[in-house]
C-alpha cells in the first residue's frame, strides 16, 4: 500500500493506489477525561486504559494510567515476554525484584522504572497515607501476569496491582 506523505487528503496518490484515511488513521489525541475506567478494577486502586487495541487499534502496546491507594502491594509475580514502563506521576513506588525480591529500589515523581522480562517483582506503594499515581505502558496488549510461589519480603495486602497484566491481581 502507498503512503501519500505529501499533504493530499483524498485518500488516494499520485500513483492511483489507495491510501489510509490520515485523518482517521493518524494521530490520536486521548483527552485525560475520555480515559477507560470500564478496566478491571480492585478496591482501593482505580485503573484506566488510554491505549489498547479496542481503544485506538494498538497492535504492540497498552497504556494507562494507575493509582494505588496507600499501602498497597502485590505478590511476587513476572510479566513474561513483555516490557513495562512505570512514570511515576505522583507518590513514592518501591519496587522490588529478584529470585527472592532481595533487591530494592524506589522511585518519586517524575521517575521512570523499567521491568525487564522475566523479572520477578512486586509493587509496592511506598506510602502508608498517600496515593501512588502512575503511568503505565506495556510492550504488548497481551495481559501476561505469571504469578510466583515465592515468599515476598513485603508481604501482599488485601489491595492487589490489577491492570491488564494482572487482570485477577498480583497475587
Amino acid at each position: 500500500m502507498s503512503h501519500d506523505h505529501d499533504g493530499h487528503s483524498d485518500g488516494h496518490a499520485h500513483d492511483g493506489k489507495a491510501t489510509p484515511a490520515w485523518k482517521h488513521d493518524g494521530v490520536r489525541v486521548i483527552a485525560a477525561h475520555q480515559l477507560d475506567v470500564n478496566t478491571a478494577q480492585t478496591p482501593g486502586m482505580n485503573r484506566a486504559a488510554a491505549i489498547n487495541f479496542a481503544r485506538v487499534g494498538a497492535q504492540k502496546l497498552w497504556a494507562g494510567t494507575v493509582t494505588i491507594h496507600a499501602d498497597a502491594k502485590t505478590g511476587a509475580h513476572h510479566h513474561g515476554h513483555l516490557e513495562s514502563v512505570i512514570y511515576v506521576v505522583r507518590g513514592r513506588a518501591r519496587m522490588r525484584w529478584g529470585e527472592r525480591l532481595e533487591f530494592t529500589a524506589e522511585a518519586g515523581p517524575g521517575d521512570f522504572i523499567y521491568v525487564p522480562p522475566y523479572v520477578p517483582h512486586q509493587e509496592i506503594n511506598a506510602s502508608a497515607t498517600e496515593s501512588l499515581e502512575c503511568v503505565l505502558c506495556r510492550s504488548d496488549g497481551e495481559a501476561v501476569a505469571v504469578n510466583l510461589d515465592i515468599e515476598p519480603v513485603e508481604k501482599p495486602e488485601s489491595v492487589l496491582w490489577v491492570d491488564p497484566t494482572h487482570p485477577h491481581g498480583g497475587v
